[in-house]
């Protein structure tokens, strides 16, 4: 197996009683996709957030590539290759589909200002490239505001493709669209992701979805890791299938 590319040493972090990361050693290795499981509160998104910065372990590390990055601050995360997109879209509603993967590119590489021309962010090459993988170009021109929830999705994972990660983290890509969608929705951010050879994790309810779509699973229950291992083997654990998926 390749040397992880992300990894979390005895993590913890507790909310006065309530312990939602209860020593977690984890590892991510390259080419995988990870799915994460579990009820709500029991831990992925706070797993998620440390990881990218947004909030601090109480103990424990984060390292990235090598590197320990526990203490770096989200934009710095971001910039060394561990992108996420949001469960609720993070756009900018007044702007074009092209201009928000232009910002998105613009913040990457440090050249957002009163003074800079935001064509000059990124090639126009790169731009209409990533429009294309998510299936956006024929809106390129319409503003972010009137795209429909699963093309703001995409949108969303378009402008964090712009930043050439090494890891994206998807929080929740299907919540919010409709289930004739859902598919299509993930066939395309596979798409994506196989052709610039990207390392995920998606954060995911549907069974369906993470059966079909992830080559791992790791099921979280009260602030640890239950059970981790291939679909298969984590879907049919009867812990999992009780206590997380509800059977």
């Amino acid at each position: 197996m390749s040397q992880a590319i992300l990894q979390t040493v005895n993590l913890k972090l507790a909310f006065g009683a309530v312990v939602v990361a209860d020593g977690i050693n984890f590892e991510l290795h390259e080419g995988e996709r990870l799915a994460v499981i579990g009820q709500n509160g029991a831990g992925k998104t706070t797993f998620i957030n440390i990881c990218t910065g947004l909030i601090q372990p109480t103990s424990g590390t984060v390292n990235f590539d090598g590197h320990n990055i526990t203490k770096l601050a989200p934009r710095t995360i971001a910039r060394r290759g561990l992108v996420r997109s949001f469960q609720l879209p993070q756009l900018f509603l007044e702007h074009t589909v092209r201009d928000c993967i232009r910002l998105a590119a613009a913040g990457k590489i440090g050249r957002l200002g009163i003074w800079s021309a935001l064509s000059d962010a990124v090639s126009a090459s790169e731009v209409e490239h990533v429009l294309e993988m998510v299936g956006l170009r024929e809106r390129a021109d319409e503003l972010s505001a009137l795209l429909p929830e699963g093309q703001r999705k995409l949108l969303d994972i378009a402008m964090a493709l712009v930043l050439d990660p090494k890891v994206l983290i998807l929080d929740e890509p299907t919540s919010g669209v409709s289930s004739d969608e859902k598919h299509g929705l993930m066939k395309t951010i596979m798409g994506a992701l196989d052709e610039r050879r990207i390392t995920a994790i998606f954060v995911e309810h549907d069974v369906d979805i993470v059966a079909r779509y992830a080559t791992r699973v790791a099921a979280w229950i009260s602030g640890r890791i239950a059970s981790d291992g291939t679909p298969e083997a984590v879907l049919n654990d009867p812990e999992i299938r009780k206590n997380v998926i509800g059977e």
